[in-house]
């Protein structure tokens, strides 16, 4: 692995273990052994470094959340790529939730990774509006078109501010994956009451699958 990227793998570890404010580069270049002259050739400074950890969750939520074609949805079971898409999310707050828990901070910080994230969520949404569109076009929920994007935009926000609520809450502000796993059935709750009678039985058996990770 190049040096570059061992910054960013072992910046994102050190982020996600004690939390960004706390991690200082020399933290960062002492947990690589590398010297700090060695890390500033690469990064100037820490932002640059978020900017490029954000540059791989990003290309994450490209890959992740990409609406699957028509054929290769229909040769799966609704639930299965219900439970995809979730694990998908789970799977990004796990491995990035030192940005879910100090999001506003991070980005008040940076205007270009703040321009960046706009157009990334900007984007996921998009993406998010097809993919409820295919669980609706499979029976799975009956909602109108304006209802579906509230519907997907309160999801949405459930993902994104989860960590950063719950590390609020937690005395000792650590975020465990039962703690995400909490935010998988809450968004499910979430669409429960809005699915079909199909939709609820399918939203029930991923909820019991949840709980179980509890």
């Amino acid at each position: 692995m190049k040096t570059k990227d061992r910054i960013i793998h072992g910046a994102l570890t050190l982020f996600n273990e004690n939390g960004e404010r706390s991690v200082t580069t020399n933290h960062i270049a002492a947990h690589l052994e590398i010297s700090p002259g060695n890390l500033y050739y690469h990064f100037r400074n820490k932002e640059e470094i978020i900017s490029g950890i954000f540059d791989n969750y990003a290309k994450e939520l490209k890959t992740r959340f990409q609406p699957m074609a028509e054929d290769q949805q229909s040769n799966m079971p609704s639930v299965q790529v219900m439970l995809s898409y979730l694990d998908s999310i789970f799977e990004l707050m796990w491995n990035y939730r030192f940005f879910y828990a100090n999001l506003p901070d991070i980005l008040s910080r940076d205007d270009a990774l703040k321009l960046k994230y706009t157009k990334a969520q900007q984007a996921l949404n998009e993406n998010l509006i097809a993919i409820m569109h295919s669980f609706r076009d499979s029976g799975l929920i009956d909602l109108e078109d304006d209802e579906l994007q509230a519907l997907t935009k309160t999801l949405h926000l459930v993902a994104s501010c989860w960590i950063n609520y719950q590390t609020a809450l937690l005395s000792d502000n650590e975020i465990t994956e039962a703690v995400i796993y909490q935010g998988m059935l809450q968004m499910l709750n979430v669409v429960r009451p809005m699915a079909t009678e199909q939709g609820r039985k399918q939203i029930l058996e991923l909820e019991e699958h949840y709980k179980g990770r509890l």
